[in-house]
Protein backbone atom coordinates (compact mmCIF):
# COMPACT_ATOMS: atom_id res chain seq x y z
CA UNK A 1 0.00 0.00 0.00
CA UNK A 2 1.14 3.50 -0.36
CA UNK A 3 3.23 5.05 2.60
CA UNK A 4 4.16 8.76 2.99
CA UNK A 5 6.68 9.42 5.64
CA UNK A 6 7.99 12.80 6.81
CA UNK A 7 10.89 13.59 8.45
CA UNK A 8 13.55 16.64 9.43
CA UNK A 9 10.44 18.15 11.63
CA UNK A 10 11.67 20.00 14.99
CA UNK A 11 12.57 22.83 16.77
CA UNK A 12 13.49 26.42 14.99
CA UNK A 13 14.59 29.58 15.43
CA UNK A 14 12.51 32.67 14.11
CA UNK A 15 14.53 33.64 11.13
CA UNK A 16 15.88 29.81 10.93
CA UNK A 17 15.65 27.25 8.30
CA UNK A 18 14.43 23.43 8.38
CA UNK A 19 14.45 20.44 5.64
CA UNK A 20 11.60 18.14 5.71
CA UNK A 21 11.58 14.82 3.70
CA UNK A 22 9.08 12.99 2.37
CA UNK A 23 9.43 9.57 1.18
CA UNK A 24 7.20 7.27 -0.46
CA UNK A 25 6.71 3.65 -0.99
CA UNK A 26 4.02 1.17 -3.16
CA UNK A 27 3.33 4.06 -5.95
CA UNK A 28 5.14 4.76 -8.90
CA UNK A 29 6.24 8.01 -7.56
CA UNK A 30 7.33 9.86 -10.40
CA UNK A 31 4.02 9.97 -11.99
CA UNK A 32 2.23 11.72 -9.44
CA UNK A 33 2.24 15.51 -8.11
CA UNK A 34 2.87 15.83 -4.80
CA UNK A 35 2.53 18.57 -2.22
CA UNK A 36 2.74 20.04 1.64
CA UNK A 37 0.14 21.15 3.75
CA UNK A 38 0.17 22.03 7.36
CA UNK A 39 -2.08 22.37 10.23
CA UNK A 40 -1.47 24.32 13.83
CA UNK A 41 -3.58 24.06 16.45
CA UNK A 42 -7.46 24.76 16.05
CA UNK A 43 -6.93 25.55 12.74
CA UNK A 44 -7.97 24.19 8.98
CA UNK A 45 -5.07 22.04 7.54
CA UNK A 46 -3.52 24.74 4.62
CA UNK A 47 -2.00 23.97 1.35
CA UNK A 48 1.75 25.04 1.56
CA UNK A 49 3.74 24.05 -1.76
CA UNK A 50 3.28 21.42 -4.76
CA UNK A 51 4.85 20.00 -7.17
CA UNK A 52 4.33 18.15 -10.97
CA UNK A 53 5.01 14.62 -11.47
CA UNK A 54 8.62 16.13 -13.26
CA UNK A 55 9.57 18.73 -10.98
CA UNK A 56 8.84 21.80 -13.51
CA UNK A 57 5.65 23.17 -12.29
CA UNK A 58 5.43 24.28 -8.55
CA UNK A 59 2.99 25.94 -6.94
CA UNK A 60 3.07 27.80 -3.31
CA UNK A 61 0.85 29.58 -0.86
CA UNK A 62 1.67 33.23 -1.53
CA UNK A 63 3.08 33.57 2.26
CA UNK A 64 5.70 31.33 1.97
CA UNK A 65 6.80 32.69 -1.78
CA UNK A 66 10.52 33.32 -1.58
CA UNK A 67 11.19 31.42 1.19
CA UNK A 68 10.49 27.84 0.75
CA UNK A 69 11.20 25.54 -1.97
CA UNK A 70 9.84 22.33 -2.74
CA UNK A 71 11.91 19.80 -4.61
CA UNK A 72 11.55 16.53 -5.70
CA UNK A 73 14.19 13.39 -6.65
CA UNK A 74 11.98 10.35 -8.74
CA UNK A 75 15.13 8.40 -8.49
CA UNK A 76 14.53 8.54 -4.46
CA UNK A 77 11.04 8.68 -4.37
CA UNK A 78 11.58 11.85 -2.20
CA UNK A 79 9.71 14.95 -2.18
CA UNK A 80 11.60 17.90 -0.37
CA UNK A 81 10.68 21.04 1.35
CA UNK A 82 13.36 23.60 2.43
CA UNK A 83 12.33 26.37 4.55
CA UNK A 84 13.63 29.23 5.54
CA UNK A 85 13.01 32.47 7.03
CA UNK A 86 11.23 31.03 9.26
CA UNK A 87 8.38 32.59 11.48
CA UNK A 88 6.70 31.78 14.78
CA UNK A 89 3.18 31.56 13.49
CA UNK A 90 4.41 28.64 10.65
CA UNK A 91 4.69 26.67 13.66
CA UNK A 92 2.27 23.37 13.18
CA UNK A 93 1.81 19.79 11.74
CA UNK A 94 3.85 19.52 7.76
CA UNK A 95 2.18 16.71 6.28
CA UNK A 96 3.30 15.66 2.66
CA UNK A 97 0.44 14.01 0.06
CA UNK A 98 0.44 12.61 -2.81
CA UNK A 99 -2.15 14.28 -5.54
CA UNK A 100 -4.63 12.03 -7.64
CA UNK A 101 -2.90 13.22 -10.93
CA UNK A 102 0.13 14.58 -12.68
CA UNK A 103 -0.20 18.27 -11.98
CA UNK A 104 0.13 20.61 -9.19
CA UNK A 105 -3.09 21.05 -6.79
CA UNK A 106 -4.05 23.07 -3.66
CA UNK A 107 -6.82 21.81 -2.99
CA UNK A 108 -7.42 18.76 -0.06
CA UNK A 109 -9.53 16.70 -2.08
CA UNK A 110 -7.06 16.84 -4.59
CA UNK A 111 -4.99 14.37 -2.61
CA UNK A 112 -5.55 11.34 -2.12
CA UNK A 113 -3.06 9.38 0.73
CA UNK A 114 -1.44 11.75 3.30
CA UNK A 115 1.81 11.40 5.75
CA UNK A 116 1.13 11.42 9.32
CA UNK A 117 2.80 14.47 9.80
CA UNK A 118 5.80 16.12 11.18
CA UNK A 119 5.76 18.87 14.21
CA UNK A 120 7.21 22.30 13.29
CA UNK A 121 7.96 24.40 16.01
CA UNK A 122 9.66 28.12 15.45
CA UNK A 123 10.43 29.61 18.83
CA UNK A 124 10.88 33.36 19.23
Amino acid sequence: QVQLVESGGGLAQVGGSLRLSCAASGLTFSIYAMGWFRQAPGKERQFVAAIGWSGGDVSYVDSVKGRFTISRDNAKNTVYLEMNSLKPEETAVYYCAKARSTRTAVALYEYDYWGQGTQVTVSS
